[in-house]
């Protein structure tokens, strides 16, 4: 079974920002994290490229829609792989087979009765590239979102007989699970209560998008082709535009992860889209929440934007990662504070995780032929230590099943501040200088120096280098994530741990008498003497 996992497929009007990075990044945790359990996974992310909003922003700067979505997805890919992100596709809806992904699936539709002709009325918001339920009669309605201008719109469509699956999509958003964050579900069902429409999923005399085969000058709506891309990605690269082939390969999705915004679009009519055409429906769908920045909403206008290829820049990707998948609640909205971004990373990385690593590493080279030190009572499986990991390890992997990244973080960080504080208490940098004590000295270091390793190990899903440059300093393998060429050769490069993540999570792990390598700072201080 494959875990199939997606972002949404980012509208390229404008280059990449900080929620398109965070929603990314979150992404990336659950993929590492399922590869490492030993999962089949692919995972997906694009760029949506139709659309009036994309033909007008390209007018506007002098180009051609196509010119300005190579330019704009390009800036995409190109941030991802910077990010490091652990992408097995990038889809972009300007690929040429998706037009026949589109089609295929459209005659599915069409065929089961659902595409009927009918007039919409209404004010359209270009930027959401939706209709509004403003009434006729409204002075000068704006979009509550964007606070730009609506539109009026009178014109003949395509309508898809979204009314057909009321039952149906209330069945499935009382469904246990389908709707995440549980605080998302009453904003959807009270929408669906309310009687599902039929949408119109076409627009007239619009060039930039896929032309509706058998309906001579309409274009699919660009949330109609959108969301078809989950299916495209699932195609192998150069392989024939088959619907069937792609359903094959990774349907249904696993989780699609959303910001709240389009959430009504993922759980109500991508759902009655796919009963329509046969197939079956995503596990879940996570809408997380927006970002605000010191407490204002993020805009040109303010200012205030923060840019994630500077963040990365200035501040690196463990930090970023950390403050975002550690301090916001996945699901709510966060704020992004400079001042705590900077504590959290001091504190949290480089002094509670860092500093542990360091001076443990440090004292076992000292006094123990620089290498790891005879086990003794620090292998036991009572051992104050060895408890604490293993509840580590519940919570870990319990946070990162449900999305719950900040529970994840805290895990390894908890285990981190218990391994500090059992150092400090046996302060074996005293009790050396005893006679008859070097046994208890050694099982003390071996206890935190394993508890280090798991601390390493917990945080490959989240921080993967930090925890590559962990495992590093304790002498130990790479991890075998599934992602790209790993492993060792003749040259001598170190050959992955033959056992599992999973597996290596058990307690002992550390090889009495191993080497260890001499020790360095695993994570610098973040010092951010000017406004990010």
């Amino acid at each position: 079974m494959t875990f199939t996992l997606t972002t949404p497929l980012y509208y390229v009007n404008d280059k990449p920002h900080l929620g398109s990075a965070y929603t990314t990044l979150a992404c990336d945790a659950v993929a590492r994290y399922q590869r490492l359990k030993g999962e089949s996974v692919i995972f997906i992310t694009g760029c949506d490229e139709h659309g009036q909003k994309i033909q007008r922003t390209a007018e506007a700067a002098g180009l051609s829609p196509q010119a300005h979505c190579d330019a704009v997805s390009t800036q995409y890919r190109d941030l991802w792989e910077r990010w490091q992100i652990s992408n097995d596709r990038l889809i972009r809806t300007t690929d040429p087979r998706h037009r026949h992904i589109v089609e295929q699936f459209f005659a599915r539709v069409e065929a089961h009765g659902d595409i009927v002709e009918g007039r919409q009325q209404g004010w359209y918001c270009v930027a959401c590239e939706e209709f509004k339920d403003d009434p006729h009669e409204a002075q000068d309605p704006e979009c509550p979102t964007h606070r730009r201008p609506l539109e009026w719109r009178d014109e003949v469509n395509l309508f898809f007989r979204l009314s057909r699956y009321q039952e149906a999509i209330e069945a499935l958003i009382a469904r246990e699970g389908f709707i995440q964050p549980a605080s998302r579900r009453k904003e959807v069902e009270n929408f669906v209560k309310q009687g599902l429409r039929d949408f119109s999923i076409s627009r007239v005399n619009l060039p930039w998008g896929i032309p509706v085969p058998g309906h001579d000058g309409h274009t699919f709506y660009v949330w109609f082709d959108a969301l078809l891309g989950y299916l495209t990605a699932l195609l192998e690269p150069g392989e024939e535009p088959d619907l069937e082939a792609a359903i094959a390969r990774g349907w249904p999705a696993s989780v699609h992860v959303i910001g709240k915004d389009i959430l009504r679009f993922h759980a109500v009519y991508w759902p009655a889209m796919l009963l329509s055409a046969g197939l079956e429906l995503p596990e879940k769908v996570f809408g997380h929440g927006f970002l605000t920045r010191e407490g204002q909403k993020m805009g040109k206008s303010l200012g205030n934007v923060l840019d994630p290829a500077e963040l990365l820049e200035r501040c690196g990707r463990d930090a970023v990662r950390w403050y975002l998948l550690r301090d916001i609640p996945f699901g709510d909205d966060g704020d992004f504070q400079q001042q705590r971004f900077s504590d959290l990373v001091n504190n949290d990385l480089a002094n509670t995780i860092g500093n542990l690593l360091n001076r443990t590493s440090a004292m076992a080279r000292r006094w123990f032929e620089e290498s790891v030190p005879p086990a003794g009572g620090g292998l036991e499986s009572s051992h104050p230590l060895a408890l604490a990991a293993a509840a580590a390890r519940r919570q870990g992997l319990a946070g990162l099943e449900s999305l719950d990244f900040r529970s994840a973080a805290e895990a390894p960080l908890q285990l981190a501040i218990a391994a500090n504080g059992y150092l400090n208490d046996q302060a074996p940098w005293s009790r050396m200088k005893q006679e008859g004590t070097r046994e208890q000295v050694a099982a003390d270091l071996y206890a935190v120096l394993e508890a280090a390793r798991h601390v390493g190990l917990l945080l490959a899903p989240l921080l993967p280098e930090l925890s590559a440059r962990m495992l590093a300093q304790l002498g130990q393998p790479p991890l075998d994530s599934g992602i790209g060429s790993r492993g060792g050769d003749a040259h001598g490069r170190s050959l992955p741990d033959s056992r599992t993540w999973l597996d290596q999570l058990a307690w002992g792990g550390l090889e009495p008498g191993a080497a260890l390598p001499e020790p360095s700072p695993v994570m610098a201080r973040l010092e951010l003497d000017t406004p990010l």
